[in-house]
């Protein structure tokens, strides 16, 4: 019998570092569904699909995203969300995001810009997510090129 307690004392002690690993990044995949809804010359509502993977073991569920979205560091617009989206392990998901633009400033920075065949696209602000029904807010500066094409 005492033999078997460091043993598993040690085992317990492997399991638990193991499974204490940080989380890894979820990946973007790609987005579709794009429209735009109520277009007007000094605000418009951009919709779209975001769709990611999940590549850890557990699951979570995102609650609120709070985001201002750049292209090559031109203000595009905002979006302030409250969702329930489930994110599942090991598995893609989507996001329905909703940006509301500002045609403004798009207009007068923006133009050339879009006319590039890549763009950077940068979102920054704060995702609530958690499980359970315990939640916490994580700070997002995630940018990445993008092939666009306007024609």
């Amino acid at each position: 019998m005492k033999l078997y307690t460091p043993i598993l004392g040690i085992t317990m002690l492997v399991f638990f570092m193991t499974s204490c690993r940080a989380p890894k990044d979820l990946e973007f995949r790609e987005y579709n569904s794009l429209s735009l809804d109520n277009m007007g010359f000094t605000s418009s509502t951009l919709k779209m699909n975001l769709v990611y993977y999940n590549p850890n073991n557990f699951g979570l569920e995102l609650k609120r995203t709070e985001l201002d979205i750049y292209v090559d560091s031109t203000f595009l617009g905002h979006s302030s969300q409250e969702l329930q989206v489930a994110v599942p392990k090991r598995d893609v998901f989507t996001i329905p995001l909703k940006v509301d633009l500002d045609m403004k400033n798009l207009l007068k920075n923006g133009i050339t810009t879009l006319m590039n065949k890549e763009v950077t696209v940068r979102a920054v602000g704060n995702v609530k997510v958690g499980k359970a029904g315990v939640y916490k807010n994580f700070k997002i500066d995630y940018s990445s090129k993008q092939q666009f094409s306007l024609f």
